[in-house]
């Protein structure tokens, strides 16, 4: 996918570290606008993809920790869903993510949270997508290219890049945004910051009301 007009066709973040830009200056995340072409296109998926990828893109969070979701770990009062963060090395390090009302009503309508809920354990070990990565991989995908999305940024990964550009973009403070997306360091959620001034036209629609 080629650099849009008025956007930076070079990598952002630390030499070796995590990158938004690839080397043919291509982007690795979704804009405001491609996000919401995917979610739309999520819309008419099948019902548990369509959880997925609203999963993947109102949370952050890796697709991996989507798919070892719990039914225990949707908190449908406290408005978040607690994600084991699988990147860090040791085990036992959650986070919780506020996510909108519309993903939670979505997640128990179409996974039976209250109902999993109800059961003895409170749905610990009943998981949401008992599907393979490559799986849930493929239902992203399809979903991308539903919504004529390709390239880098048209991907799981691409999805979790576009949350953390939207989430500085809109004024979110750097330490929580590492908290929601389960950064080691503060570093890496901060080549956000840079990727912000490629989203200029964005920011200025806002001030044009």
């Amino acid at each position: 996918m080629p650099p849009e007009t008025g956007q930076r066709a070079i990598p952002a973040g630390a030499p070796g570290g995590m990158q938004l830009f690839d080397r043919d200056g291509s982007r690795k995340y979704l804009t405001v606008v491609e996000r919401a072409r995917f979610l739309r296109a999520a819309e008419q998926a099948p019902r548990e993809a369509r959880t997925l990828c609203m999963t993947l893109a109102w949370s952050g969070c890796r697709l991996s920790e989507a798919l070892a979701l719990t039914a225990d770990r949707v908190d449908l009062a406290g408005g978040v869903l607690v994600f084991a963060t699988l990147k860090k090395r040791q085990d036992g390090i959650y986070r919780a993510v506020p996510v909108p009302p519309s993903l939670l009503e979505a997640l128990d309508l179409v996974h039976g949270i209250r109902e999993a809920q109800r059961r003895r354990g409170r749905g610990a070990g009943v998981r949401l997508w008992p599907w393979s990565r490559m799986t849930g991989w493929r239902a992203v995908h399809a979903v991308m290219v539903a919504a004529g999305l390709s390239g880098p940024a048209a991907s799981p990964k691409g999805l979790r890049h576009a949350f953390g550009v939207a989430a500085v973009s809109s004024g979110i403070p750097l330490n929580m945004v590492q908290k929601w997306l389960g950064h080691a360091q503060l570093s890496t959620t901060a080549i956000y910051a840079d990727a912000v001034g490629a989203e200029e036209q964005d920011i200025a629609r806002k001030m044009w009301g």
